[in-house]
Parts: C-alpha cells; structure tokens; sequence
C-alpha cells in the first residue's frame, strides 16, 4: 500500500512530501523549499511579490554579483577622494569604472529583469550608466574639455545634481526594503550633491573648499562602500546556507504585504 503525506521541516519555513510504501518498508522525500517574504527581501533587495514563472527557482541569486561591482568600485573611487597613500587622478583605474562595475552590473541587471526582480533590475541598471558615463568624462584620451575650465566644472556640478536626485528617488522606494539599502542610496544622493558643490567650487577658483568637500565625498562614499560589502556578505551567507543572522534593518513590516496578487489587493482596498 503507498500513501502519500506532506510534512513541515522543523524551521517551518518548507514543506516536503513523504511517500511511504508500506508493502516494500520504503520511502522517498520531494523537498520543496519555500521562502518567507522578510528572508526573499534580504536576499534579492526587493519585495515579494507573485511571479507567472519559477525563475528565482531556476537561476542563481544575480544580486550579490551586482553589488559586488559596485562596492569594488566605489570603493576605489572613495580612496582616491580621500588620497589615501597619495592616491591622486583616475586614469589607471579607468578599467574599474568602465569594465569591473558596469560590466558586473549590466549581467546583474539581466537577471533581475528575467527574474522579474523589478526594483533591483533598476538600481543595477542605473549605477551601471552612472559609472560607465563617469568613466567616459575621467578618459584624457577623449579630451572632452579642459578639466580646468570654469565652463567645465560647472556642468559637472550640473551633471552630479541631476544624478543626486536621482539616487534620492530611488532612496524613497529603497525605505521599503531595509535600512541598509535606504541608507546606500541616501548616502549616495548625499555624496552626489556634496561632489557638485565641490566642481562649483573648483569653477570659481575655492580650491581649498573644494578639497574639503572632495574628502568629505570620499568619506561619505567610503561608507556606502562599507555598507555594500555588508549588504553582499548577508546576501552570499543566505544563499551559501553559512549560519549567521545579521541584521539589516527590515523595514518591510512596515507596509502591507507584497506577496499577493494586485487583484486581491484591490479587492481589500
């Protein structure tokens, strides 16, 4: 006789199914893992919310891949802000900023996108075109204007405004995902605004003000740079099965859940 029975494991958070066959003493187990909402936005950034397919079954977690081309290269972007050892100029990392970071970022982006992971898909998509477009203005080669020029600065100032509004839209949807990721993106805006200041500085000739506001940039960077390598590591730990539980400042049990389909929220509402 073979019956059929559905057991939890003891974590509660899978379920497996348990065929006995009575007859021959035998049995074999189907594992289904199943993934609460609060552990999903830990790993992937990103709400959970119902899926057509099983993509995030069927492919490995692309968000760790993305965030490490990212704290790589802000990371060596905040040192030389800061001039640590003597650091000065960006020409001979140019290949962190146009090929390690936007590279990572764009495969990353990728699979969010076919994952269906919308909000990551969006923020690797974006600081993919930011380093890659500051890394095209950092190239002598291209000599796309005279780096001491007040013309020159100033629109970079411009450039780095835009890009800080930008980042804080994303920080505003970044506050329902966890502490950490809403303040990468808050710090970040931050930083954008502080840069600007520093290049609108450098075009009225206050260089003595704009290196403390280039240092202070760094500083500011250096930490989101910290707050990345975090946020990869809690990630790598998840999906490695490596038993730590670091906080990162859930947020998401402040909002309704997003683990329901729109027809059904909108019935509540």
């Amino acid at each position: 006789m073979v019956r059929e029975e559905e057991r939890t494991d003891s974590n509660g958070t899978g379920r497996f199914r348990v065929t006995h066959d009575e007859e021959n003493g035998l049995f074999r187990s189907q594992t289904g893992v199943t993934m609460s909402p609060e552990m999903f936005e830990k790993l992937y950034l990103s709400p959970k919310v119902p899926h057509a397919g099983d993509f995030n079954k069927r492919f490995a977690n692309p968000t760790a891949l993305g965030f490490f081309g990212l704290v790589v290269t802000t990371c060596t972007f905040a040192i030389i802000l800061m001039g640590w050892g003597g650091a000065k100029g960006f020409a001979p990392v140019l290949g962190i900023f146009l090929f390690v970071g936007p590279v990572l970022l764009l495969v990353a982006m990728v699979f969010e996108w076919i994952m269906g992971n919308f909000f990551p898909m969006m923020t690797m998509g974006m600081f993919a075109v930011f380093w890659l477009s500051f890394g095209v203005l950092q190239m002598p080669t291209l000599q796309l204007g005279d780096a001491a020029a007040p013309e020159y600065n100033a629109v970079l100032g411009v450039y780095l405004i835009v890009w800080g509004f930008a980042f804080f839209t994303f920080f505003v949807f970044a506050c329902k995902i966890n502490v950490v990721f809403a303040a990468i993106f808050l710090l970040v805006s931050t930083t954008c605004f502080v840069l600007s200041g520093m290049y609108w500085k450098i075009s009225t000739g206050d260089m003595v003000a704009a290196g403390h506001l280039q240092t202070a940039g760094g500083a500011m960077l250096f930490v989101v740079a910290l707050l990345g390598w975090y946020a990869t590591f809690i990630i790598m730990a998840g999906e490695m099965r490596l038993p730590v539980n670091l906080p990162v400042g859930d947020l998401t049990h402040f909002w309704p859940r997003s683990d329901v389909e729109l027809a059904a929220t909108e019935h509540r509402d």
